[in-house]
């Protein structure tokens, strides 16, 4: 120390120490000890060695001599609140404690700290001041970067909070006022758990994993400030910092709001897997809920049901009131099947009128299964039974209902849907508005079902398919034409007739493929005919069935065919029944309208035996009726028969109609028919179906 620093250091108390002592003692202080008169605070009585390394100016030049004061280094724009603050102190007798700038002998600005006070006189006023001056850069810089880190944090869209392992909030940034709705002086010190979980469990589980691993990342529900729920994707870290009381943890959370994100996945859930008209489960989520029944039901061994619902009719309430009521009613119908079932059971809308109930294997035998099954179903059957009110009328339908008890360990989801259904067509065979469970024997005549129509399709493929020749007479027992008829030779050499096979081609559709080939092997015959003189007058007559007749290209494809083989279609006749007619009368009109134009004729088969109306035969371009077989059987005993077969002949010849009669076998009654005026024969008193070579013989012959 120098003789001035010395000088200005010898009024100092050293209490035994000797001023070199202390000297050195306080030249270790990291920063500079001070005294200066009241009169001039910044005239250094004394000043430590400490101050070099903190201005880079010696401790000399702080001395009474000297022109520098410890002021001429205060930052200018900071040195008139300095001043002040300590002036303000000194008035009310008060130490100071102050933070400021000063400007170093090298230019550089660094930030102090400096804790002071005024040492009392002996006349009470304040002798001088004392105090300590440290360097606070590094502090001050440290600050500022957390300020600065704090306002990026603030300016981040996410919600960024950090809660003690209280779970009360340390710091909340105006992402978090944005997303939750509370501000940052409203949340902090609260407990952030209270507040914002909508589902305390899953908060909670987010905060053990945390704590015990480290972080978390997942969705949570958060409840926000005016009770709203949001959707938020968070990432959680643990963050373990030194403080005063020793090691402290803290859970930092950044959140962003998923809640549209959410709304749009919900949304597309639903078109996925919900019927948009009645809101309830469709077809896909139905078979996903089966077949998880189907597997807890495999693992518990216990039993449940499946209940395929149609209702009854609903078809005549579109074609009467249009598709609009149509929909108001499966709306309701809806509702009523989900208040006539149990909450653990499903309700499933297939498509059109037929809704699926699922009943989740939970029962341990089968007759308990089948007994709640039964429970459902009358109540089903009850509640559709009371009339839907509708705009502005009333419709009543009834619901046909089948049941399959389902099991794991014996059943698939195809095999319960397949069952299910087939009872449902059980139901409606029974009478409608009732309830069938699934019988095996039904299960057996499914498979037979099901292997006719593989053999159907392998007889396609291989050109199993024959065609018969039933001739057709005139009253004086010539050859006119012929009905064609299907016959199926098997590998074997077996012929099937159509009786055995045709209800299932037409419920296949294969009925429209074999009709394809019946027509084109008819219209080849026909040409063969047509091209020689003995046999070209003659007429083949060819079934078409209903299914086959609501083909679009049902014209276009007979006019194809007509042009491939040659036939004159003057020569062609379809027979249509009267079913046919009768299921889509105006469609039916306008095929057979089409059709004449190219020059078929048209036979009623069967008629008599249906809903036969003056209106269709008016109506349509129909040549001839045919008298069904079972009429001709006993009309030569029954007086009932004898009668209609009378008057569809007089009807037919009133209305310029040809009549002919099939099923003639033997001669009382070809001359029943022959006195009541039918003069054209079909039956076995004449021929059976022959095939085309067997059939050219026998019109040679009967020329």
């Amino acid at each position: 120390m120098n003789q001035d620093s010395r000088a200005a250091s010898s009024n100092v108390p050293s209490g035994g120490i000797s001023a070199r002592s202390l000297d050195d003692l306080l030249g270790h202080v990291p920063g500079a000890v001070y005294r200066c008169e009241n009169a001039d605070p910044w005239r250094m009585e004394f000043i430590s060695a400490g101050i070099e390394e903190l201005t880079g100016y010696p401790v000399a030049g702080f001395s009474a001599r000297s022109s520098l004061t410890f002021a001429n280094i205060i930052h200018p724009d900071d040195r008139l609140a300095v001043a002040r603050a300590i002036g303000e102190a000194l008035a009310h007798a008060q130490p100071f404690h102050l933070t400021y700038r000063i400007v170093a002998a090298d230019g550089a600005v660094k930030w102090v700290c400096e804790q002071g006070g005024g040492v009392p006189g002996k006349d009470g006023g304040i002798a001088a001041i004392q105090g300590f001056i440290s360097d606070f850069t590094r502090f001050k810089l440290a600050d500022l970067k957390v300020l600065e880190q704090a306002a990026l944090l603030d300016k981040a869209r996410d919600a960024i909070v950090v809660v003690d392992a209280d779970s009360r909030v340390t710091y909340w940034n105006t992402g978090a006022e944005r997303l939750y709705g509370w501000n940052a002086d409203e949340i902090e010190g609260r407990r952030v758990c209270d507040l914002l979980s909508a589902e305390m469990s899953a908060y909670q589980g987010a905060c053990d994993v945390t704590l015990a691993e480290g972080e978390w990342r997942g969705e949570l529900c958060l409840r926000r400030h005016d009770g709203t729920v949001v959707h938020v994707d968070s990432r959680w870290t643990l963050v373990e910092t030194d403080g005063l009381a020793g090691p402290a943890r803290r859970i930092m959370s950044i959140s962003t709001d998923i809640s549209e994100r959410k709304h749009q996945e919900a949304r597309i859930f639903r078109l996925a897997f919900y019927d948009p008209l009645t809101e309830l489960p469709n077809r896909a989520n139905l078979l996903d809920h089966l077949r998880r029944a189907l597997i807890g039901s495999a693992r518990t061994g216990k039993f449940g049901a499946l209940m395929y619902c149609d209702l009854d009719h609903f078809k005549t309430l579109n074609d009467t009131h249009g598709h609009a009521a149509g929909d108001v009613l499966l709306q309701a119908a809806a509702r009523r099947l989900e208040q006539s079932v149990r909450e653990a059971d499903m309700v499933a809308r297939l498509g059109g009128d037929e809704f699926v109930i699922l009943i989740p294997p939970q029962d341990d035998t089968r007759e308990a299964a089948a007994l709640q099954a039964e429970t459902v179903a009358t109540k089903v059957v009850a509640a559709m039974s009371a009339p839907f009110k509708m705009a502005d009328f009333s419709y009543t339908v009834s619901v046909s209902i089948g049941m399959a008890l389902i099991c794991g360990a014996t059943d698939t989801v195809e095999s319960a849907l397949k069952q299910a259904d087939s009872a449902m067509y059980q139901a409606k065979s029974s009478g409608r508005n009732t309830a069938r469970f699934f019988d095996p024997e039904m299960q057996a005549a499914l498979f037979a079902r099901a292997e006719l129509e593989t053999a159907l399709q392998r007889a396609l493929r291989n050109n199993e398919f024959v065609l018969y020749y039933q001739p057709q007479l005139d009253e004086l027992n010539h050859v006119t034409g012929a009905e064609a008829l299907l016959r199926w030779r098997l590998p074997n050499g077996q012929l099937r007739l159509p009786a055995d096979f045709i209800q299932t081609a037409e419920e296949s559709d294969l009925i429209v493929e074999i009709g394809k080939w019946v027509l084109s092997t008819a219209c080849t015959q026909l040409a063969i005919w047509q091209s020689a003189p003995e046999t070209a007058h003659l007429t083949l007559s060819v079934n078409v069935s209903a299914r086959q007749f609501v083909e679009p290209d049902l014209v276009a494809m007979t006019e194809s065919i007509l042009r491939q083989t040659g036939a004159d279609p003057r020569g062609l006749k379809f027979e249509l029944t009267e079913s046919l007619v009768v299921s889509d009368f105006q469609q039916t009109a306008q095929q057979m309208k089409a059709l004449r134009k190219l020059g078929i004729s048209f036979s009623l088969d069967d008629f008599g035996t249906g809903y036969s109306s003056l209106m269709y035969l008016r109506e349509l371009p129909i040549d001839q009726l045919k008298i069904d077989h079972s009429f001709m059987r006993h009309v030569l005993t029954d007086r009932n028969d004898a009668a209609i077969v009378r008057s569809i002949i007089a009807l037919g010849y009133s209305l310029g109609l040809q009549v002919i009669a099939e099923g003639v076998e033997t001669i009382g009654q070809r001359q029943f028919l022959s006195d009541a005026g039918c003069f054209a024969y079909q039956g076995h008193l004449y021929e059976r179906a022959v095939t085309h070579g067997d059939f050219s013989r026998y019109a040679s012959v009967m020329h």
